[in-house]
């Protein structure tokens, strides 16, 4: 039995995580999914001012108060700057760390840098499109449905890094390769031997998009 802690992303929550985790659990493994403050079932937290650190927390401490040891931890999109943040704070009990299709953020960034545009306001809406990305009107309707917009501090609060999460044994990047996103980031990691690089031909939404073939992925970390 391995234990896994699945880290969701920007306007989602961890219902994106939902067939994924199915299948982790009926192969006998422990999985935990947090929801994100202020986000999915947590967004009547919206009105407080949340930041990246809070989102931090909420990883900390859900691996803290259920005593979670050995974790391979999983960060998709957003989310790998989440658990860059966590493994500066528990690299301890975290024996492997998988960015899925996810930002890996130097010293002194936020998702704001990576995005390319200021944000402002307390809430930063939901972005339109990608409801067609899905393999059914339904699920698109779904993931439209339960979107929810982000608190702009966790995208404008930029990180302290200091490559604690190079420092765990094993390490992974897992690449959506049917759209144009992350191939930059995966680039420099493939001839690494620290990393250990996959492709999934897919959308960014691997979670929904391929959960079968990400679930055997993650099982191999």
């Amino acid at each position: 039995m391995t234990t896994f802690v699945l880290v969701h992303g920007a306007w989602a929550g961890a219902w994106g995580w939902d067939k994924v985790a199915e299948r982790l659990r009926g192969a006998g493994h422990r999985v935990h999914v947090p929801t994100l403050s202020g986000l999915g079932e947590r967004s009547h937290l919206a009105a407080y001012p949340i930041t990246l650190t809070d989102h931090v927390n909420d990883v900390v401490n859900e691996m803290i108060w259920h005593d979670l040891t050995e974790v391979v931890l999983v960060g998709h999109s957003y989310g790998g700057i989440v658990i860059t943040g966590v493994a500066e704070r528990a690299a301890d009990r975290i024996a492997s760390i998988v960015y899925l299709d996810a930002f890996i953020p130097a010293d002194g960034q936020s998702f704001e840098d990576f995005f390319g545009e200021k944000f402002t306001g307390p809430l930063t809406p939901v972005p339109d499109g990608g409801e067609d990305d899905y393999a059914t009107k339904a699920e698109g309707a779904r993931v439209v449905a339960l979107s929810t917009p982000q608190p702009t501090g966790t995208f404008t609060e930029r990180l302290k890094v200091t490559g604690a999460y190079l420092n765990i044994a094993r390490k992974t990047y897992i690449l959506a390769t049917g759209w144009d996103g992350f191939g930059g980031i995966a680039a420099p990691l493939r001839n690494d031997p620290a990393w250990s690089v996959h492709e999934l031909p897919c959308g960014h939404d691997v979670p929904l998009l391929l959960p079968v073939e990400l679930a055997e992925l993650l099982e191999q970390a």
